[in-house]
């Protein structure tokens, strides 16, 4: 899957690959944490993120579902959505 793929409505891209290694962390938990219920962001990464989910996980619980789109040894892209949380 080419991560410019024509996206669903609310479907959010983050390109980490793009972003200097010492800032994704606090870049990916910001995008996140800006989205709302229902809302996905699509994450195109040159790894699998293993720490990096769980992480997410630990932080947000039930309210992350995490979607594998492509897992290849190059090219990771992951649909991160947030379910369940109350309206802002």
């Amino acid at each position: 899957m080419s991560p410019d793929t024509v996206f669903e409505q609310h479907t959010h891209l983050f390109d980490a690959r793009g972003v200097a290694r010492r800032f994704r962390h606090s870049a990916i938990f910001g995008a996140i944490g800006a989205l709302r219920s229902g809302e996905t962001m699509r994450f195109v990464n040159d790894h699998d993120p293993l720490p990096l989910i769980a992480q997410l996980r630990e932080r947000l619980g039930e309210h992350l579902t995490v979607t594998y789109r492509q897992r290849d040894a190059d090219a990771v892209v992951i649909d991160f959505g947030i379910v369940g949380l109350p309206e802002d």
